[in-house]
């Protein structure tokens, strides 16, 4: 069983719209994919509705939360998520809100550096989608500022960067929680990054954590043993994914590049059926999808 469970689309920051995305999730050979968008949920049911036309591929229903900590940002992805809960979708809402008016003051920044963007063509570049910091590095590609979207990260929009601009965020304990609320399975992404990761596990895990992104997109044998090693210490799902944004030049990799053992899905979905999570149970005709 071949998985992906760390995908963005177009409700967020990636380039292909959730349709396009369970497209490609199949045309590569794909047994399962999560819909995973930062801060948003409103490219679950396109990719749900897509994915009808391929029944033996499994969308699980997620989302990717931003929190920080003093020294680290920290990411905790949700797994069968009630996407319809209406207290977690105005908890999104004014995060969406809190990104519209981050981007403005980074344009702002950018423009006391000699570096004029167009607003408007950033709300374009976004269409529908919760306005992220990809958007203003693709407009600063497209002006010629930078020659690359990783260039406008490290050297402006990055955490570092002279135009960088905090938002509203949760704290990780707080986005544990609000996945909890909406029915969803907690998951620490992309932990390797995160400074204080041996004192902040324990305490996301007495709230509630149940996964640990073990495998990910660049990261070496010894770092995937070292994180395994924290999974088992803690007993918590050793998860994986892609990151997948839709082109090489943004975060993440290729989709379905990222190895994910066949016993984190199954773990996954039987750990929510026991929860009695309603999303979960729509799919258990498909908790072991075959080709």
């Amino acid at each position: 069983m071949k998985s992906d469970l760390h995908i963005h689309t177009t409700a967020s920051d990636g380039q292909l719209t959730p349709a396009e995305v369970v497209r490609k999730a199949y045309k590569l050979g794909l047994d399962v994919i999560a819909i995973t968008d930062h801060d948003t949920v409103e490219g679950i049911e396109p990719a749900l509705a897509e994915a009808r036309h391929f029944p033996k591929l499994l969308v699980i229903p997620g989302v990717e939360l931003s929190g920080e900590t003093p020294q680290s940002e920290v990411h905790v992805l949700g797994y069968f998520i009630n996407y319809r809960h209406a207290g977690f979708i105005k908890r999104l809402e004014k995060l969406r809100k809190s990104r519209i008016s981050r981007g403005e003051k980074m344009v702002s920044k950018l423009a006391e550096i000699g570096i004029y963007l167009n607003w408007n063509h950033i709300l374009s570049l976004a269409g529908n989608a919760s306005i992220g910091r990809p958007h203003i590095a693709q407009a600063m590609l497209e002006s010629g500022y930078v020659t690359s979207i990783q260039e406008a990260f490290s050297k402006y929009i990055g955490r570092n960067g002279p135009a960088y601009v905090e938002r509203e965020k949760l704290t990780p304990l707080e986005a544990v929680k609000l996945i909890l609320e909406a029915e969803g399975l907690p998951v620490l992404a992309h932990p390797a990054e995160i400074k204080e990761l041996d004192s902040l596990i324990p305490q996301l895990k007495q709230a509630g954590l149940v996964g640990l992104e073990v495998y990910y997109n660049g990261y070496s044998p010894q770092v995937v043993n070292w994180l395994n090693g924290l999974a088992q210490e803690y007993k918590l799902i050793p998860c994986g994914g892609s990151d997948y944004h839709g082109t090489n030049d943004n975060p993440g990799g290729e989709m379905g590049e990222v190895e994910v053992p066949q016993e984190t899905v199954i773990q996954l979905l039987d750990l929510a059926k026991q929860h009695g999570n309603a999303e979960a149970q729509k799919l258990a005709h498909l908790s072991l999808p075959q080709r």
